[in-house]
């Protein structure tokens, strides 16, 4: 099963949890129990999308890091003079400067 897959019957579920939530305030009220296990319910919820963002920012690095050990060949061939015109080489100082 796809982590998609799992955070969408999450989803599912956590919907059910609410419906069953409500439907119990309603016959034993507006008491401090229920409320704790409303706001309980609503922060499943908000963990689960931050569980989501986490899981697509992780998709993100792990992107990266599969991306930075791909290897970039540099050619030997001669570089094009013209692509040093106007470059001063590190450590001798400037062309043509006294």
């Amino acid at each position: 099963m796809s982590s998609t897959t799992e955070l969408a019957e999450l989803h599912t579920l956590i919907g059910d949890l609410r419906r069953c939530v409500l439907g119990l305030k309603t016959r034993v009220g507006d008491i401090p129990g229920m409320r704790r296990i409303e706001l309980d319910a609503e922060r499943i919820l908000t963990d689960v999308q931050l569980l989501e963002s986490d899981a697509g920012e992780m998709d993100l690095e792990r992107w990266a890091a599969e991306r930075s050990h791909e290897k970039v060949t540099i050619p030997d061939t001669e570089y094009d003079s013209e692509f040093w015109r106007d470059v001063d080489d590190e450590g001798v100082g400037g062309q043509g400067r006294y």
